[in-house]
C-alpha cells in the first residue's frame, strides 16, 4: 500500500501555509519530528503520526494581543483550535486524496491532542492520540514561545522532505497487504 499523501504535499498546500503558520511551522515541523520518533518505538504508523502532529495546530485562532504577544488569558478561556482543527485537517486530507479512515484518525488525534477542550474525567486514548499529544507537550517552551521560532522557507521545505523520506523508508507492505513499519 502506497502513501495517499505526504508531507510535502501538506507543506505545500494553501490551506495548511496560511493556517498552520499562524501558530509556528517550526513548531509543527518539530512536533511533526517528534511525533516520527515516538511512532517507531511504540510501533505506530509513522505517516499517521506524523501527519497529525504537522496538522495539530492546523485550528488555532490569531490569539496575539495588540502588541504582538501571544493572549494567553483570551486562548485558554475561548480556544477550540482542536476543534476546529480537526475538521479543518480533515477536509484538506481527504481534498488531497487521503484515505477516508487514515484521515479520520488523524483528525481525532489532533481533536484530543490537548486537554484544553476536554471535560473532566479520564479518557482511553489510542496510541495515535497519545503520540501527537505528547509530541507537542516536547516541543513546548515556557510562555508559549515555541509558536514564535522561526525557520527560512528552504529550511521548512528541507525539513518536511527529509521527515518524509524517513517515514517513506519505514512503510512496507507485508504479506497480506497491510500497511506496517520496518
Amino acid at each position: 500500500m502506497q502513501r495517499h499523501v505526504t508531507l510535502l504535499a501538506l507543506y505545500n498546500h494553501p490551506i495548511t501555509r496560511k493556517y498552520v503558520s499562524r501558530s509556528g511551522m517550526a513548531h509543527a515541523i518539530s512536533v511533526a519530528y517528534h511525533a516520527y520518533h515516538l511512532a517507531i518505538e511504540k510501533g505506530i504508523d509513522p505517516d499517521l503520526a506524523t501527519k497529525a502532529g504537522f496538522l495539530h495546530d492546523i485550528g488555532h485562532y490569531t490569539w496575539y494581543k495588540v502588541d504582538g504577544d501571544w493572549d494567553y488569558h483570551a486562548y485558554q478561556n475561548h480556544d477550540i483550535h482542536p476543534i476546529k482543527g480537526a475538521e479543518r485537517a480533515h477536509k484538506l486530507l481527504i481534498r488531497l486524496g487521503e484515505d477516508r479512515q487514515k484521515a479520520k484518525e488523524v483528525s481525532l488525534a489532533i481533536l484530543l491532542h490537548t486537554d484544553s477542550i476536554l471535560p473532566e474525567g479520564q479518557f482511553n486514548y489510542t496510541p495515535l492520540q497519545s503520540i501527537v499529544h505528547m509530541a507537542d507537550e516536547k516541543d513546548k517552551e515556557p510562555h508559549h514561545l515555541h509558536h514564535y521560532r522561526q525557520i527560512e522557507a528552504h529550511k521548512e521545505r528541507q525539513l518536511i522532505s527529509r521527515l518524509d523520506e524517513w517515514v517513506g523508508a519505514k512503510m512496507t507492505v507485508n504479506t497480506v497487504g497491510r500497511l506496517s513499519s520496518v
